[in-house]
C-alpha cells in the first residue's frame, strides 16, 4: 500500500497559515503576551509570603481555617526553595490559559447542549484534542507564534478546552426536562431559561469541568517549559535534561503545591457561586459541633474581600516605599536597559558561555535574559527571531542540518573556540577498543549499546545517518537516546563498577579530566573533522546592537579558561550559575574590559588622585614600559609624572625621595654597582621579565665572528670601534672594566660612549651600507627582529650571569602608594608582549609615546585590568 503523505499535508497546511494569516498570529500574540504579563506583574509585585498571606485568606473564605493554614505553608515552602518567582510565572500563565478557555468553553458547550448538529460535529473534534499527546501541540505552537509565554498558552487552551466544552454540555443536558418545561410553559424567553434555570442548576457540573480545566493548564504549563515559557516548567524540563535529582524534586514539589491549592481552591469555588451549594454549606455548618465550628468557620465575602483589599494596599505600599533592590552592578552604561535574548542548549560549555555573557552585558548596561532550549527549538526560535543569540553553535558538522536549513535568516558572528572534536569514548580499562573499528567485533562486550545525548542533538544524527553505518555498528549496536546528564550519570555508574561502557563525548570535555578514557579513532573520518564553537545570532542583530555584535566578535577563550569556568559554575552549584560567573571573573580581573571593552569604563584605583613620581632611561623597553604604566594609571585616576633620567641620576634622585619608582633595573649584574650602594635607601618591587642578557652584537653579512672570542685580530674590519651606549650604563662599564680584558680586545679596540638612539642610528646605517660594525646591544630588543644580526656568544661568561628585569622604588614607596606596589609586584610581561608593545612605539615615532602605547592596549583589550585590578 502506497504511503499516505499526511505529515507533508499538515506541515504544507501549516505552512500557508503561517504564511496568510501572519497578521492573525501576531493579534493574538499582542494579546496573549499582554495579559500575561499584566498577570505576572500583580502576582510578582508583592512580598513572597505577603502575597501567600492574601492567597491564604482566600482559601479560608472558600474552604476554611485549617486549609488556610496549609496553603500558607505550602506557599511559604515554595518560598523557601527560591522558586517563588517560577511559581507566580506558573500560576500566571495557569490563569490567562484557564481565562480564555472558560472564555470559549463555555458559550461552545451551551451551544452543544442547545443543537445535536453541532455536539455531533465538535465531539471528534474534543476527542482528537484530548487524545493528541500533549508535546504535538508545541511544535505548530513554534512556528506560529515562536517561542515563549504565547505557544504555552495557545497549546494549553488547545489542550485544555475539552473538559470545559464537555461538562458544559453535560450539566446543562441533565437538568431536569419537566423544570424547562415549566419555564416555557409560562412563556420564559429561552435565553432567560438558560440564564435562571439551567445554568445555576448546571453550575455544579460545569465547576467541575472548570476545576478540570485548571489541572489539565497547569500540566500543560509546565510541558509548556520545553518552548520557553516561564515558570515551573522551565526548571523542571532543565532538571530533567541534567538529570538533577535535587532541581527535579524542588520543582515537582513547587507543581504539587500549586496543583493542590488549585483544586481545592476551584472545587470550593462551587460552594459560593451555586444556590444548592451554598444551601448545603450552611446545612453543613449548622449541624457542626461546637469544637469544630472555629476550624468550620468562614468569612462572609465582604470580609474576606477587604482583608484581600487590605494586604493588596499594604503590598503595594512596599513596593512604592521600598528602595530600589540591589542589581548587577553596571561598569558602563551602554546598554541602557535594552534587552538581549539569549538562548541556550544545556551543554557545559553552553550554560558556561551563556552566563559569562549575562553577567558582562548586565554590568554594561543592558538587561539580558537567558533560557535554556532543546537543540530544535533553540535553532528554530533564533531563525523566528525570538532568540538574538546563542553561543554554542557547533559547525560545521554538528549542527550543520540546521544551519544548512535556517541560515538564510541567521548571522553567524565568528568562532570564540576551536578545534573541537566528536567521539565515541570507553573507558581505559576496556582493553583491545582503540578505533571505532575495534568497536565493531565487541557488541556483547556493550550489551548491543552505545550511550548518546539529546535526539535533536547534530552528533547523534552524525552517529545516526553516518558514523554507524561507516563502521558497520548499526547492526549491532543501539544508539541510546537521552540526555547529556543522563550519558554523563550512566558514565559514572558504570566507570564505578569497572563494566564496559562506550558513550558519545566531544572534546573538550571535563569527563576526560576525571576519568581515564580512550578516545576512539575516527580511521574513516567518518564524523568529519573538528568543529569550532560559534556564535550564532538572529538575521539583523548585528545592525540593531553593533556593539554587542563586535563584541560576540572578538570573542575568544582558551582551553584553559573555558574549562575553569566550567569548573567555576560547578562547584556554584544549579540554580548558582551566575555566582560562579562573578567567582571566575574575581579570578580573572581583566576579562571584562577584555570580551566586552568600553573606553573610559575601568574603575578607580583606591588611592585616586596620587601623584607617583617615575623616572625611566632612554631604554627601548623602558620607554615603552613607562608611557604603558603611566595610561594604566590615569585609568585608574592616579596623576604620575615622568621624566627621562641617565642612570647614575636615576639611582641618585631615587634614593633621597626625588623620584619614587622606576621600571628597568637590570639585577643582579647590570647595575649591581649602583644597587650596592645605595639599596639601604631603595625597595626591590620584582622582576616583571626574566631571562635578559648583555651582547655585543654583529650583522650576519660579517663572516667567521661567532663570539666574542672572535672579535680578536680583526680590529681592522671594524676599525677598531665598538659602538656604545650611554657612559652611565653598567653594561658600559662591565664592557670596559672587565668583558674586552677577558678577551684581550682592551688594546685593539675602543668603545666609543654615546646614546643607545646614537648607537641604533649607526647600526641602521652600516646595515644599509653593508659595512661591517659591532655594536653594544641586550636580550630583548626589537633589532634582533628587525635586522638580520649575530648575538655574540659569551663563553668565558664575562658578562655575568643573565639579568632580570626589575622595578626599583624609595624605601617609602610600599607606603606611599600601597595599591601601585600591589599591582607592580604582580606585574609581569612576556617577551611577545614586550616586543610588540616597543613595536608600537617605534612606530608611533618621537613624541607619540603615548599614541604607540594606546594603540598598543586597543590590540590587547584586557590589559588595565590585568596590570592593576581594582577589587568590587
Amino acid at each position: 500500500m502506497p504511503r499516505l503523505q499526511l505529515g507533508d499535508w499538515i506541515n504544507s497546511g501549516v505552512n500557508w497559515l503561517r504564511d496568510n494569516l501572519s497578521w492573525l498570529f501576531d493579534f493574538i500574540s499582542t494579546v496573549v503576551q499582554g495579559m500575561y504579563d499584566a498577570v505576572n506583574s500583580v502576582l510578582s509585585a508583592p512580598e513572597p509570603l505577603l502575597l501567600a498571606g492574601i492567597l491564604a485568606l482566600l482559601a479560608w473564605w472558600l474552604r476554611g481555617l485549617l486549609p488556610a493554614v496549609l496553603a500558607f505553608v505550602g506557599f511559604a515552602v515554595i518560598d523557601s526553595i527560591e522558586l517563588w518567582g517560577e511559581a507566580m510565572n506558573t500560576l500566571a500563565l495557569v490563569l490567562v490559559a484557564g481565562v480564555i478557555t472558560i472564555v470559549l468553553a463555555v458559550p461552545l458547550g451551551i451551544w452543544a447542549s442547545r443543537n445535536r448538529a453541532v455536539s455531533a460535529v465538535i465531539r471528534p473534534v474534543l476527542d482528537f484534542m484530548q487524545t493528541m499527546p500533549a508535546f504535538v501541540y508545541l511544535i505548530p505552537g513554534i512556528f506560529f507564534f515562536g517561542l515563549g509565554v504565547v505557544p504555552g498558552v495557545v497549546a494549553t487552551v488547545i489542550f485544555s478546552m475539552p473538559p470545559g466544552v464537555r461538562m458544559t454540555e453535560l450539566g446543562i443536558r441533565q437538568v431536569d426536562a419537566e423544570l424547562v418545561e415549566a419555564a416555557d410553559a409560562f412563556g420564559t424567553h429561552p435565553r432567560r431559561t438558560l440564564l435562571r434555570v439551567q445554568l445555576p442548576l448546571a453550575l455544579p457540573t460545569i465547576m467541575a469541568g472548570v476545576n478540570q480545566v485548571i489541572m489539565l493548564a497547569l500540566s500543560m504549563v509546565v510541558i509548556a517549559g520545553m518552548v520557553g515559557a516561564e515558570g515551573l516548567g522551565s526548571t523542571v524540563f532543565q532538571a530533567i535534561s541534567s538529570v538533577d535529582v535535587a532541581m527535579g524534586f524542588e520543582g515537582g514539589i513547587a507543581v504539587v503545591i500549586l496543583a493542590m491549592y488549585l483544586d481545592r481552591m476551584t472545587s470550593a469555588l462551587n460552594q459560593r457561586v451555586s444556590p444548592l451549594a451554598r444551601r448545603a454549606l450552611a446545612k453543613e455548618q449548622a449541624r457542626a459541633v461546637s469544637g469544630l465550628k472555629v476550624l468550620r468557620w468562614r468569612p462572609a465575602t465582604s470580609v474576606a474581600m477587604v482583608g484581600v483589599v487590605v494586604l493588596a494596599l499594604v503590598a503595594g505600599g512596599m513596593q512604592i516605599f521600598s528602595g530600589d533592590e540591589d542589581g548587577a552592578k553596571v561598569s558602563a552604561n551602554v546598554g541602557k536597559g535594552q534587552s538581549v535574548n539569549l538562548g541556550y542548549i544545556n551543554w557545559d560549555e553552553g550554560v558556561a558561555s551563556t552566563f559569562l555573557w549575562k553577567e558582562l552585558l548586565e554590568q554594561r548596561g543592558f538587561k539580558p535574559k537567558v533560557q535554556s532550549y532543546d537543540v530544535g527549538a533553540l535553532w528554530t526560535g533564533m531563525a523566528a527571531g525570538n532568540i538574538d543569540l546563542q553561543t554554542d553553535g557547533w559547525l560545521p558538522a554538528t549542527h550543520a542540518a540546521y544551519w544548512s536549513k535556517y541560515k538564510s535568516k541567521l548571522e553567524n558572528l565568528g568562532s570564540w573556540y576551536g578545534p573541537t572534536s566528536l567521539e565515541v569514548a570507553v573507558p581505559s580499562y576496556v582493553k583491545g577498543v582503540k578505533t571505532l573499528d575495534d568497536l565493531e567485533k565487541k557488541s556483547s562486550t556493550f550489551k548491543g549499546k552505545i550511550i548518546g545525548i539529546e535526539p535533536g542533538a547534530g552528533e547523534m544524527k552524525l552517529m545516526q545517518d553516518k558514523v554507524m553505518p561507516a563502521y558497520g555498528l548499526d547492526k549491532n549496536f543501539t544508539l541510546v537516546k537521552g540526555s547529556t546528564a543522563a550519558m554523563l550519570s550512566q558514565l559514572d555508574r558504570s566507570y564505578a563498577k569497572q563494566e564496559p561502557i562506550a558513550v558519545t563525548l566531544w572534546s573538550p570535555h571535563w569527563a576526560y579530566d576525571k576519568y581515564k578514557l580512550t578516545k576512539l579513532e575516527d580511521t574513516k573520518g567518518a564524523f568529519g573533522k573538528g568543529d569550532h564553537i560559534d556564535t550564532i545570532a538572529r538575521k539583523g542583530f548585528s545592525k540593531e546592537n553593533p556593539q554587542v555584535a563586535q563584541w560576540m566578535k572578538n570573542f575568544k577563550l582558551t582551553e584553559e579558561q573555558l574549562t575553569s569556568l566550567e569548573s567555576a559554575i560547578q562547584d556554584a552549584g544549579k540554580g548558582k550559575e551566575q555566582e560562579g560567573v562573578r567567582a571566575w571573573l574575581k579570578k580573572n580581573p581583566g576579562m571584562l574590559n577584555k570580551l566586552a571593552p568600553v573606553p573610559g569604563a575601568e574603575q578607580k584605583g583606591k588611592d585616586a588622585g596620587a601623584a607617583p613620581q617615575i623616572g625611566y632611561f632612554p631604554w627601548d623597553e623602558d620607554v615603552a614600559t613607562t608611557y604603558l604604566w603611566k595610561n594604566v594609571l590615569e585609568r585608574r585616576g592616579y596623576k604620575p609624572s615622568i621624566k627621562q633620567y641617565d642612570v647614575g641620576s636615576m639611582f641618585t634622585g631615587m634614593s633621597s625621595g626625588q623620584v619614587d619608582v622606576e621600571f628597568d633595573a637590570w639585577l643582579p649584574v647590570g647595575q649591581k654597582q649602583y644597587w650596592d650602594k645605595y639599596k639601604e635607601n631603595l625597595v626591590d618591587i620584582g622582576p616583571w621579565y626574566d631571562k635578559t642578557s648583555l651582547d655585543i652584537a654583529v650583522p650576519s653579512y660579517v663572516k667567521d665572528v661567532k663570539s666574542l672570542a672572535d672579535l680578536k685580530g680583526k680590529g681592522s674590519t671594524f676599525k677598531g670601534r665598538i659602538i656604545g651606549i650611554e657612559p652611565g650604563t653598567g653594561q658600559m662599564k662591565m664592557l670596559k672594566n672587565k668583558v674586552l680584558p677577558a678577551y684581550g680586545l682592551d688594546k685593539e679596540y675602543k668603545v666609543s660612549d654615546g646614546s643607545s638612539p646614537a648607537m641604533l642610528a649607526q647600526l641602521e646605517r652600516s646595515y644599509a651600507k653593508h659595512e661591517p660594525v659591532a655594536v653594544v646591544l641586550w636580550t630583548p630588543h626589537w633589532a634582533y627582529s628587525k635586522y638580520q644580526i649575530t648575538r655574540l656568544a659569551d663563553p668565558k661568561k664575562a658578562f655575568g650571569a643573565n639579568n632580570e628585569i626589575r622595578s626599583l622604588g624609595h624605601k617609602s614607596f610600599p607606603k606611599k602608594y600601597p595599591e601601585f606596589y600591589g599591582w607592580l609586584k604582580k606585574w609581569h610581561m612576556t617577551n611577545q608582549e614586550l616586543a610588540s608593545l616597543e613595536q608600537a612605539v617605534q612606530e608611533a615615532g618621537k613624541g607619540n609615546e603615548e599614541k604607540g602605547v594606546q594603540k598598543w592596549m586597543d590590540a590587547h583589550p584586557g590589559i588595565v585590568d590585568k596590570m592593576a585590578p581594582v577589587a568590587s
